[in-house]
């Protein structure tokens, strides 16, 4: 058995004989999603079962690629290949921002896979940084390109613990400035489409007359090898560039290419030329999720080609950087002035009705929201500008160096770092900075990354403003506009409006209303923030320091009470951004009458005197158990803002809904309970005379049989081992009555316990013990039918297996082989 993931890969070389090398690049990407006032991804419907889009391409794409399956006809696994560590790839820095706390296995395994690649190829790793939050860059001022790019590069650095070498345009979008700028920042190469070069011709001996140009507009322009573009006649600047090849990276997107990893490959070689006098490069490039997302399961195509069909025609899996450095150019290139890869019309399709992406007529928008955003870039220019230079000396270099704060702060729950905070204000601050400076100073800043966030290039791509792409750029410019009146007082948002109703919107008419409607309606404050937190509360032991999605929430006060259905909850808060350091203090009083009916009231905090008073005057009337005074004594006492139920987060709202209904579920339990066991031996009498059980009695059965199951496959959390014979006495039952228990809670349950016992393996001294859990396990969800996720099971045991023998493991368990299926050498 070969283990791909688990062992260090060997330096490769690069034979005489070797004629041709692959690059087969992933450009992996996602629109940030993130609330712009919580920092989380909300629940995304359309992607259902799962959470959000991001969470469903990381089940489809992000991790099948980190453990991609080699295997038999009968899906017996062969090998598990990290396919990172032989794709070239970027990955947006928003999405492995998101990625990091969301599954950190993955992000590991990106991390190594670039390691790996690098030192199998010279030092030279897989990875190459992207362009921050994918905006078109040409569409960019150069302030704005110097900050995407440093941005870029920062983030790369933190991650992949190297200087990027090559970096990944949005769209492949490109123009004379955005060259400029990526020389400056020194970066080797950029990875472009055919269609974007213009002519080429080779380079010659210095002191030779130049060789004549060909012209190659109409994408013939050989990508097997590299390209030398010089920016003026300054023949020392410049940058080289790669061309993909665009026949076979549009099969691989938009055909069956990737159904066979054998047709695949003799794609590829179809590709090779026969006259080049050094090996050549064989480039496709294509967004990362059409392996696993867009194209289901086409990362098994890649490992099999990555770890068989390539390695039998001798063929060298590398990446730019590493064929750059043995093969540096012999061509120069002249690219056409500003283009794309996805646009026949250089860049109009973020910012024009040019009919690519949507039929002409249909993008009328782009071009109002285009200018309507460039308008608020400008009038925040000035803004930042004056308000900045009280605080920095280099207000541009200050937000160039933002990033270093962001690397934290914008992990869910992560305060800014006292330390990270205060090297930051010494290396870009005129003087030593009070905390209410601080504040503005990243409000500022704050501003500014927001302002970047608007023109994210997923605003344009496709046919409808209100879509939730479109609608998203405009929640980050209103959330500058927000920022931008707290600093300095000047309201722009109403003049944005009126230029943003120039917008058509098939949906809502104009972009105005789709801004009214989407965007101001889901504006968040900190008083909303704090009702959140008073009315969970009532269901929450919070601790006295409780981070609060993107917040730090310090329980200054609290006291609860509870007389029959009412609860009272009377706090006092301070509420910090993790982000901004802003900070506020608020009293509140909480009511729960009964079902969803809640009345909650926010003011702000005056005086430890007045609150205590309003708290011991509202708890004195609660105790008369009159919801009626209690109402009128909270408007009294603690007036402010009233928020009730509807008022929280989607998701937070569903939460409590749901220990709502726990309650009345319990007692129907205890009801079904009672039913079955008053009526057992005439549902044992059905079953022998195969008359078929009335409905009513069935589902009695079924609910207490299953609710018996979960609660004894809870004691397994709490150290217990199995066999337990309450579970087998359940499943025994089940069986005998015709049951099905499939519930998800079970399937969860021993998915986990699974997990937990297969993670134990590393641990030696346990070893037995430990394989008789999980065949026990499996034996129980196998009696159950139940199918069991043994994909994160099966990764882990691989990993276990390593310097091990698995043959032993599969003669002393041969059932545990056959469900985790795996082959033996």
């Amino acid at each position: 058995m070969t283990i791909a993931t688990s062992e260090p890969t060997e330096i490769l070389t690069l034979p005489v004989a070797q004629s041709v090398c692959i690059v087969i690049h992933g450009h992996f990407y996602q629109p940030p999603r993130e609330n712009p006032y919580l920092n989380v991804i909300e629940q995304q419907e359309s992607a259902a079962p799962f959470h959000d889009w991001n969470e469903r391409i990381l089940f489809e794409c992000y991790r099948p690629n980190a453990f991609a399956r080699v295997e038999t006809h009968d899906s017996q696994i062969l090998k598990v290949v990290n396919n990172y560590e032989y794709l070239s790839f970027n990955i947006g820095p928003t999405l492995l921002s998101w990625l990091e706390v969301a599954d950190p296995e993955v992000y590991h395994q990106i991390l190594l896979a670039d390691q790996r690649s690098a030192q199998r190829l010279g030092g030279h790793g897989n990875a190459i940084a992207q362009v921050y939050n994918h905006l078109i860059m040409p569409l960019a001022n150069q302030r704005d390109k110097l900050t995407q790019i440093r941005w870029g590069k920062a983030d790369f650095r933190q991650r992949f613990g190297r200087e990027p070498e090559g970096m990944w345009l949005a769209e492949t979008a490109v123009d004379r400035e955005t060259l400029e700028v990526l020389i400056e920042e020194e970066l080797r190469f950029i990875v472009l489409a055919p269609s974007q070069a213009q002519r080429c011709r080779p380079m010659g001996e210095q002191g030779q007359p130049p060789a004549p140009w060909l012209e190659v507009g109409g994408s013939q322009i050989n990508p097997t090898r590299p390209y030398r573009c010089f920016v003026g006649d300054d023949r020392d600047t410049y940058i080289d560039v790669f061309f993909y090849d665009g026949p076979i990276s549009r099969d691989m997107g938009f055909g069956p290419l990737l159904h066979s990893s054998s047709n695949f490959a003799h794609r590829l070689g179809q590709a090779v030329r026969g006259d080049c006098p050094q090996p050549q490069i064989i480039s496709v490039a294509t967004d990362g999720e059409t392996f696993g997302h867009h194209k289901h399961f086409t990362e098994k195509t890649l490992a099999y080609a990555f770890t068989v069909e390539f390695p039998q025609r001798d063929w060298l899996v590398t990446n730019y950087a590493h064929y750059l450095s043995l093969y540096p150019p012999t061509w120069e290139v002249v690219l056409k002035p500003v283009t794309a890869w996805s646009c026949a019309h250089g860049v109009d399709r973020w910012q024009d009705d040019c009919g690519c992406g949507v039929e002409v007529g249909k993008g009328k928008w782009r071009r109002p929201l285009r200018e309507t955003l460039n308008w608020l870039r400008d009038r925040l220019i000035p803004i930042y500008v004056e308000a900045a230079s009280a605080y920095f000396e280099d207000v541009w270099g200050a937000r160039d160096g933002y990033i270093e704060l962001l690397r934290e702060s914008l992990r869910h729950g992560m305060p800014q770092d006292p330390a990270l905070l205060e090297s930051f204000f010494l290396t870009h601050g005129d003087r030593a900075l009070g905390t209410a400076e601080q504040v503005r100073a990243l409000q500022l800043l704050e501003m500014q990354r927001h302002s970047l966030l608007m023109f994210t290039s997923c605003g344009w791509f496709f046919e409808e403003l209100s879509r939730p792409e479109g609608v998203q750029i405009l929640r980050y410019a209103s959330r500058a506009m927000e920022l931008a009146a707290e600093v300095s007082g000047i309201f722009l948002e109403p003049e944005f409006i009126e230029r943003l109703s120039q917008a058509p919107s098939e949906v809502f008419g104009d972009g105005a209303m789709v801004y009214r409607q989407m965007v101001v309606t889901n504006r968040i404050s900190l008083r909303q923030i704090a009702a959140n937190y008073a009315i969970a509360s009532l269901f929450t032991t919070y601790r006295r320091s409780q981070p609060f999605f993107c917040y730090t929430i310090q329980q200054q006060d609290y006291h609860l009470e509870r007389l029959g259905n009412l609860s009272l909850a009377i706090g006092q808060i301070q509420i910090t951004s993790s982000i901004t350091l802003e900070s506020v203090t608020l009293v509140f009083a909480v009511l729960h009458l009964s079902g969803d009916d809640f009345h909650c009231h926010i003011s702000s905090f005056d005086s430890r005197r007045e609150y205590e008073q309003s708290k011991q005057q509202l708890i004195q009337t609660f105790s008369q158990a009159s919801a009626a005074r209690v109402v009128l004594a909270m408007v009294e006492f603690f007036g402010g803002d009233r928020f009730n139920l509807h008022h929280l987060f989607v998701e937070e709202r569903h939460r409590i809904l749901h220990l709502l209904a726990s309650e009345t579920l319990n007692r129907l339990d205890q009801l079904y309970a009672q039913v079955y066991l008053d009526n057992y031996s005439l549902l044992a009498s059905f079953r022998r005379e195969g008359l078929p059980v009335p409905t009513e009695l069935q589902v009695a059965a079924q609910i207490t049989l299953e609710q018996r199951l979960h609660q004894e496959l809870r004691r397994l959390e709490q150290g217990e081992q199995l066999p337990l014979a309450e579970v087998q006495a359940v499943v025994s039952e089940s069986r005998y009555l015709g049951c099905p228990l499939r519930s998800q809670a079970t399937s969860h349950a021993l998915t986990q316990y699974l997990m937990v016992q297969v993670r134990h393996l590393a641990h030696d001294a346990a070893l037995t013990t430990t394989l008789r859990q999980i065949e026990e396990t499996l034996n129980l969800a196998e009696a159950l039918n139940l199918d069991l996720n043994f994909q994160p099971a099966q990764e882990q045991f691989l990993a276990f297996l390593q310097g091990r023998s698995p043959p032993i493991v599969a003669m002393l368990f041969p059932t545990w082989k056959n469900f985790l299926a795996l082959v033996s050498p």
